[in-house]
């Protein structure tokens, strides 16, 4: 019994109305490598931009100040003195440097910290709470986060100097602890990653509030906290403007701050003090502690990007 006839249709590409190729059909020839290519290429351009700057300044670490302004901007020097600035960085007035970097830790540590803590306080609450006022209270945060900061200094400035603030690591901390854009996260977050029914019954179990906040939703925010931990640390130790304008003693200074201090000196000339190689020397040692915080704390975040993805 012979095999029934093929239709002339089955191999025939699929068209339109109009005659031409429809769109399904379209780019069904090209080779599915080519279709990702522009993709690829952007990822490296993006890749390039922000490796780049971190490379340069790595490179400028290793070389003295004439090298700075002989050798190949993106390669090493030779001899590399990497070891020298080290050392420089040690002696040079007295080695405030270090100190610098310490008053960065404490300010960073602590108003990194403290606003986390507000953050995952007054989220949790907006989420899970309801009060009067909540949504005017919630809108008016979420419209400080389109208030630049160096906007608010002048008045915070004023405001900390009537308390007698002003040159003291409190001027700095202080400022630091409020994030809206912290508390803004922890609140969508804590929507979705704390069913109401599992509170509910740790409430019929006999928990209480506080200990159901510390026994069942802080585990279940532990990769927003840190997400926001991350944002606030990294926010703060690289403020500049704030500590310029707070801080007036040597020796309270932030890294950032101090080491703009330097430059004024190098770009005075003839008539100041050339330590350029301390310079970038400094700003890349400054630069490690937050790279070091990113490399070890990125598997909390990737603990939470299955939350919600199985019920």
């Amino acid at each position: 019994m012979s095999a029934p006839a093929q239709s002339s249709t089955d191999h025939a590409p699929h068209t339109t109305v109009t005659g031409m190729p429809s769109r399904r059909n379209r780019g069904a020839g090209r080779p599915h490598g080519q279709r990702r290519i522009g993709s690829h290429v952007l990822l490296i351009i993006l890749s390039l931009y922000f490796v780049i700057p971190i490379w340069w300044l790595l490179v400028a670490s290793t070389k003295s100040t004439g090298g700075l302004f002989s050798s190949p901007a993106f390669w090493f020097d030779d001899p590399m003195s990497f070891f020298a600035n080290i050392a420089g960085l040690f002696e040079h007035q007295g080695g405030i440097y270090w100190r610098w970097l310490g008053n960065s830790f404490l300010y960073a540590f602590a108003g990194g910290v403290g606003a986390t803590i507000v953050a995952v306080l007054a989220g949790y609450g907006f989420a899970k709470y309801s009060f009067k006022g909540r949504g005017f209270v919630f809108g008016m945060i979420l419209g400080s986060v389109m208030v630049p900061l160096t906007a608010l200094v002048i008045p915070t400035f004023m405001l900390l100097s009537q308390y007698g603030l002003i040159n003291t690591p409190w001027a700095v901390i202080l400022p630091s602890l409020l994030n809206p854009f912290g508390v803004y996260l922890m609140r969508v977050y804590a929507q979705d990653a704390i069913p109401d029914e599992l509170m509910e019954a740790a409430r019929i179990d006999g928990a209480g509030e506080w200990r159901t906040f510390r026994t069942i939703v802080v585990p279940l925010l532990r990769p927003a906290i840190v997400t926001v931990l991350l944002l606030a640390v990294v926010t703060t130790w690289n403020n500049f403007f704030l500590p310029l304008a707070v801080l007036t003693d040597p020796n309270l200074l932030p890294v950032t701050v101090g080491l703009n201090r330097w430059l004024a000196l190098s770009n005075a000339g003839a008539g100041g003090e050339q330590v350029w190689n301390l310079i970038t020397s400094g700003a890349f040692i400054s630069v490690v502690p937050l790279l070091l915080s990113f490399l070890f704390l990125q598997r909390y975040w990737q603990g939470g990007l299955a939350i919600g993805a199985v019920k």
